[in-house]
């Protein structure tokens, strides 16, 4: 079973003794500009100790941006996205913290890509929008409701399978 990344140490470039010289005659870094499928997410508390420093030292997470098929919604942004959308709108109410929540992410990412043009899909962190949650009476997560024309109109709590979902959805388009 594969496990969750949740650290990430990388020795400075100097330790390297290739890659000093590869990078120019007294440069100590590297970069990896044709890889762009990482990228290193501060949490609310590592954005408080950044200063100078490009990344705070603790309390980041790296994220696979290519595993990222579905956009996060917050409060900003949710009556845009979901309320004003011309096509249904699938959301999934998560935490990063939560298991099953997990267990259901690749699902969902699926969905997306299968519905494509007819069905919108989006995430909100319920740790970083607890009002959209509050708003919609969530109490378990994960919690995947479907919007049309900015009304709520179906919702299904837990980690179920493909098939409920797509039922769910089906009834929708």
């Amino acid at each position: 079973m594969a496990g969750l990344l949740e650290t990430l140490v990388v020795p400075r470039a100097s330790a390297f003794p290739s890659a000093s010289s590869a990078a120019g005659a007294g440069s100590s870094s590297v970069r990896f500009s044709e890889f762009r499928g990482l990228k290193i997410q501060p949490t609310r508390s590592s954005a408080k100790l950044r200063s100078n420093l490009k990344f705070a030292r603790r309390g980041g997470s790296i994220v696979c941006e290519a595993q990222e098929a579905v956009q996060g919604v917050t409060d900003s942004n949710w009556q845009t996205l979901v309320l004003d959308a011309d096509l249904p709108v699938l959301v999934e109410f998560w935490a990063p913290w939560c298991g099953p929540c997990r267990m259901i992410h690749p699902v969902i990412d699926k969905l997306a890509k299968e519905y494509s043009g007819k069905l919108k899909c989006y995430k909100v962190n319920t740790d970083e929008s607890p009002s959209i949650a509050t708003q919609y009476g969530i109490r378990s997560i994960p919690t995947v409701i479907i919007f049309k024309n900015g009304e709520k109109k179906d919702a299904v709590i837990g980690a179920v399978p493909e098939s409920t979902l797509t039922t769910c959805i089906e009834k929708f388009l």
